[in-house]
């Protein structure tokens, strides 16, 4: 027995199981007496939360805390600040002293009170240290070393005044350099303070001091360059002391372990490593000779030797690579600056990438990982620079034939530079730009063997060995007929290898080589033919064929146009010989599978169509036959199931070209000629009707009314006369009328459009007088007053809509 079962229910069960009536009764009692006892119990819980509201009202906070004032700064922030000026306001005391006080006294009182000085400022930090007092230490002992700086000019100016204050600079930051390091050396050397007080949490303080080392690492940047400026070097020299300056700072970097000092000398090698390389740099393209050259060459053999020993001694990864190619880069620059100096101007490029693509020898030899990565890509960056070196000349050769298309026929240039060059410059120094392409290309393709990599590196070998076909004839200056045969080659070659990138270079080239043909009458001729030939060949192999048959529709339309003006033939006519091409494209549409394939043929074959209607706009009659020729193209398009729509566009063009037959006939009652077409239209379109329901106004009235329409409404909007509006306008009433009756959209929007118009012509008097009286804000406060209502309405509509959503919805 379930203990959830209650007192009532047991008192009237039976040990045996009733009938299921009897239980069923039982069972909906038992269910009633439950359902009132929750209801009193709601009851009574609601009068219990309205008794109890006002107790639960929102519990007063108690009021916050007033806020400490915060603080800005921290303790050691302005001990430090302190510090700081306090020990620069002593430096400017001492440096005012030394320089404007000097002279009110003797030599042994002035050599007494600075020595007194600055060994009080350099043993105050000892003192300092052994009680734990660090930064004032540090602030002393930064006194004390601008002091020694000050001690020193004053030596200059008593003992050295008449000598060479060049050399007397470097002999006296070579010795302050040395101080320096013994001061920060000895200071290091000091025992622990004994009596720091130190908690859990907190570390001694240490007895060394930071700033003597860095200081003196800053001052020992002087002292080889000061000597070599003192002892007469030029600009070799003095350079080569800030190399041997970068190359000791690079060590001390590597090997040094405090780490102000390694920031220190990092700065120093990046800083004169630079300025060395700029300057070594400019020597080597300033050299004269080879003897020049080879000075140059040393320098930058110096600047190598520490970038690979950097490499080698250096133990991060990025590190090591980075000063690997840089390395690498600095022994290019110094092969290369000899082999220029030896050679021809042409060929400074060519030797720089000689000797960048001799390093990846070294690549795969026996040295560490990192330094072999590192030349790498100092390799690459020498290939990379030189292909950008070569862009000038490539972009010559590409958009240069573009002034050809203001200068058509005008005459054959001498030669394939002359020819791509016509209204720009060639690049001095670009002879060798097809060798630098196919060298890169060559290297791309042979030493690039990664999976990863592999087809990056042939697509772009492609596009390099691309480039130097196409430059070839410009850079070697060949004959204007061997300009278009290498060009023409290119694509043949670029098409067989069923690539994409390679389709879409022939593509390119095609338009450099049509652009270049137009020099000549015969080579355009020629071109045009042989593109036309050679792209409808690659389109039926399927080598790309959207594309391919684009192309070549494209260039049998400007074929037809080229045939036309060989022998002199208007405009008009020579749209008659383009029409050629849309009837072709749609022929081939019908025949070709791919879906792809034939929407481009036959937006192409509409792109020639749109170009023989522009060609015919400068005779009326011709522009009417053109006209009708294109509705019956695109009639026998429509014949196609999928392409039934393109009807609606042959009876558009058909009505047109009649419109415009109309106007060039000057024929000022066009109803004698609409009315008899379009009667017989409006029958058979009835007829269409009857038999097939499904056929829509358009199809069945269209044509019929916008033949006689049209005309009729051009006609009447140049009529100074009230006869023709009249009549018009209630034929249009009429139709639309009709339309409306049964709900046939082309009459209704026909004749409704054709009223309007109509209206509008015969009320524009009016209507202007009216615009003329209001006030000119008055149409901007109108038509705001439309928008506002067109959007109430709309708004109504949404809430009409949604509340039959929601009766919709309580009815289900």
């Amino acid at each position: 027995m379930s203990y959830g079962v209650t007192g009532a229910t047991l008192r009237v069960m039976t040990h045996i199981p009733p009938p299921p009536a009897v239980e069923l009764q039982l069972l909906d009692a038992e269910l009633r007496q439950l359902d009132a006892r929750r209801a009193q119990l709601l009851h009574r819980r609601a009068w219990l939360l309205t008794a109890l509201q006002p107790v639960w009202s929102a519990p007063v906070s108690p009021p916050l805390p007033a806020k400490q004032p915060r603080r800005e700064a921290t303790a050691p922030g302005v001990q430090n600040v302190l510090l700081l000026l306090g020990g620069l306001l002593l430096t400017l005391a001492a440096t005012a002293f030394t320089l404007v006080s000097w002279g009110s006294m003797g030599i042994a009182g002035r050599a007494l009170v600075l020595g007194a000085v600055t060994l009080a400022a350099l043993g105050a930090p000892v003192l300092l240290l052994r009680r734990g007092l660090r930064s004032t230490a540090e602030s002393f002992a930064g006194i004390g070393l601008a002091l020694t700086v000050l001690d020193t000019y004053a030596l200059h100016e008593v003992a050295f005044a008449g000598g060479d204050g060049v050399r007397f600079a470097a002999a006296a930051s070579a010795v302050l350099a040395l101080v320096w390091t013994a001061y920060g050396i000895g200071t290091a050397a000091l025992p622990r303070p004994a009596t720091t007080r130190t908690t859990p949490t907190t570390a001694p303080a240490s007895p060394t001091l930071l700033l003597p080392l860095p200081a003196a690492l800053a001052i020992a940047q002087l002292p080889l360059i000061l000597w070599a400026i003192a002892a007469g070097g030029g600009l070799r020299t003095i350079t080569a002391a800030v190399l041997l300056t970068t190359v000791i700072d690079m060590v001390v970097a590597l090997r040094a372990t405090p780490k102000a000092v390694r920031f220190v000398a990092a700065g120093g090698a990046f800083g004169m490593g630079g300025w060395g390389v700029l300057a070594t740099g400019l020597i080597s393209l300033d050299a004269a000779g080879p003897g020049a050259a080879a000075r140059a060459a040393a320098l930058f053999a110096l600047a190598a030797a520490g970038a690979f020993g950097a490499a080698w001694l250096a133990s991060g990864r990025g590190l090591r690579t980075s000063t690997a190619a840089a390395g690498g880069l600095f022994v290019v620059a110094a092969l290369g600056g000899m082999l220029r100096a030896a050679t021809p101007a042409d060929w400074t490029v060519p030797g720089y990438l000689a000797c960048g693509i001799a390093l990846l020898a070294l690549v795969r030899g026996r040295l560490p990982e990192p330094v072999r990565h590192g030349l790498g890509w100092a390799s690459g960056i020498v290939q990379a620079s030189s292909v950008l070196w070569t862009l000038p000349a490539v972009g010559v050769t590409l958009l240069g034939p573009a002034a050809w298309l203001s200068r058509a026929w005008s005459g054959a240039p001498g030669d394939a530079r002359e020819a791509a060059a016509t209204d720009t410059f060639w690049p001095t120094h670009a002879t060798t730009t097809p060798l630098i392409l196919l060298a890169v290309a060559a290297v791309l393709a042979l030493t690039v063997q990664a999976a990863a990599w592999r087809p990056q590196a042939l697509a772009a070998a492609l596009t390099l060995t691309w480039a130097t076909a196409l430059t070839l004839p410009t850079a070697l200056q060949l004959p204007y007929n061997v300009g278009l045969l290498v060009p023409g080659g290119t694509i043949m070659a670029l098409l067989v290898l069923r690539h994409r990138m390679a389709t879409t270079l022939a593509l390119v080239t095609s338009l450099a080589l049509a652009c270049l043909a137009l020099a000549a009458e015969p080579a355009t001729l020629a071109v045009l033919a042989s593109l036309t030939a050679v792209f409808a060949a690659a389109a039926w192999r399927g080598r790309l064929a959207p594309a391919t048959a684009a192309a070549s529709l494209t260039y049998a339309t400007a074929l037809a146009c080229a045939v036309g003006a060989s022998p002199d033939w208007q405009p008009q006519h020579i749209a008659l010989l383009v029409l050629l091409v849309p009837a072709t494209a749609a022929l081939l549409a019908a025949r070709v599978a791919d879906p792809t394939t034939t929407k481009a043929i036959e937006i192409t074959g509409a792109a020639a169509a749109l170009v023989a209607i522009d060609l015919a706009t400068t005779e009326l009659p011709m522009l009417a036959l053109v006209l009708a020729l294109c509705g019956v193209i695109v009639a026998g398009t429509a014949i196609r199931p999928e392409r039934r729509n393109l009807g609606y566009a042959a009876a558009a063009l058909f009505v047109l070209a009649t419109w415009v037959r109309l106007a060039a006939s000057d024929v000022t009652d066009p109803e004698a000629y609409t009315l008899p077409v379009a009667v017989p239209a409006l029958l058979v379109g009835a007829l269409r009707r009857r038999r097939d329901p499904s056929a829509t106004s358009w199809t069945a009235y269209g044509p019929g009314l916008a033949v006689t329409l049209a005309p009729s409404l051009l006609a009447a909007w140049t009529d100074p006369h009230w006869t023709r509006p009249l009549l018009l306008g209630t034929a249009a009433l009429a139709v639309t009328l009709l339309g409306a009756r049964h709900r046939l959209q082309a009459p209704l929007v026909l004749g409704g459009s054709t009223l309007a118009l109509d209206a509008l012509h015969e009320l524009a008097p009016y209507l202007a007088q009216v615009v003329g009286a209001l006030p000119r804000w008055a149409p901007p406060a109108l038509a705001g007053l439309l928008l506002l209502a067109l959007g109430a309405t709309y708004e109504q509509r949404i809430r009409d809509a949604r509340r039959v959503r929601e009766v919709l919805g309580r009815m289900n």
